[in-house]
């Protein structure tokens, strides 16, 4: 055998230790039925969203797929009923780059569904842009927009406990930072729109998720709601549909490779939504299908509830 095949050969056994090992991730072992229980998961019409909402409806929940794309939220409802066999699976109408909607969402939903046993907070986005209440997307869409919805869907979390509460973060958090002043006169998290701000402004939602996750733990302390923030693994999803094309392209044979794809992605939010006895842990964050120790903005209180206060503002909860 040649020196070249051999190469060829370490090479790819190197790939396919390394994809295993950390790349494809464990798996949700729970097996939970959720027959008489409701489910909203936010962007739920693609990607890991659609694959969270796909295990719930085959474990007999009634699922509502919050997308803000009708055509593409209602395709997704044929699917998954289709492979499910379960035919409460329904589209309602959520953009979370407007408040308005989330509102609408919210006053709709609480009229027309009597439960709510599960919010998953799965939508996210990256790229330039401001929402229509004018916040920087990451931060308007990934933070402001799921602190809106959480909050005025709570009393029904709260009626139907016990019920959780599961927030797709990121282990970008790790490189995020929150500039409140910025934030005050910008109603952005980043100075810029350059591709490095629109990453940077990412990864700073991304720390907001879980410090939004740590301070609504402190404020439900001895209720029957509990909360967790997650990374949910590397993925190449849509999420990266904001971003340039020669940016996907170059993106997308490495992707191919090493990033998980959709169904693995799930896994540890289905984790943080099905596994018994992890109520304890509520306000923490997981990766891989176990608890994992944050940043240290991500342990921060203080930051969080600051956090917390300003949201209220900005969404006009206070």
């Amino acid at each position: 055998m040649s020196f070249e095949l051999y190469l060829f050969a370490g090479a790819v056994f190197l790939y396919v230790i390394i994809y295993y090992s950390v790349f494809k991730g464990a798996r949700c072992s729970s097996s939970v039925k959720l027959q008489g229980k409701t489910a909203i998961v936010t962007g739920s019409n693609t990607g890991i969203g659609k694959t969270t909402a796909l295990d719930l409806a085959k474990r007999g929940a009634r699922v509502i797929l919050a997308c803000r794309n009708k055509e593409k939220a209602e395709s997704a409802v044929y699917d998954i009923r289709r492979e499910s066999g379960n035919n409460q699976v329904v589209f309602m109408q959520l953009d979370l780059a407007s408040f308005a909607s989330i509102r609408s969402f919210a006053e709709t939903f609480l009229k027309t569904e009597p439960r709510l046993d599960l919010l998953i907070n799965n939508a996210g986005v990256i790229g330039p842009g401001r929402t229509e209440d004018g916040f920087g997307m990451a931060f308007g869409i990934n933070h402001l927009g799921h602190f809106l919805l959480t909050n005025l869907l709570l009393e029904r979390l709260q009626q139907c406990g016990p019920s959780r509460v599961v927030t797709v973060s990121a282990l970008l958090h790790r490189l995020g930072n929150i500039d409140f002043p910025l934030l005050a006169s910008k109603k952005e998290l980043v100075s810029g729109q350059s591709t490095w701000h629109n990453f940077q402004a990412y990864s700073s939602s991304k720390l907001c998720n879980v410090l939004f996750t740590r301070e609504l733990a402190n404020r439900l302390e001895g209720t029957s709601v509990t909360c967790y923030s997650l990374h949910p693994g590397v993925i190449y999803t849509e999420l990266c549909r904001s971003i340039s094309l020669w940016q996907q392209l170059l993106m997308f044979p490495f992707a191919k490779l090493f990033f998980l794809d959709p169904e693995a992605g799930s896994q540890t939010t289905l984790h943080c939504a099905l596994q018994e006895g992890i109520e304890p842990l509520s306000g923490r964050y997981f990766s891989n299908c176990a608890l994992q120790q944050v940043g240290a903005r991500g342990r921060d209180d203080a930051l969080a509830k600051k956090l917390w206060e300003v949201s209220e503002r900005f969404t006009g909860l206070t």
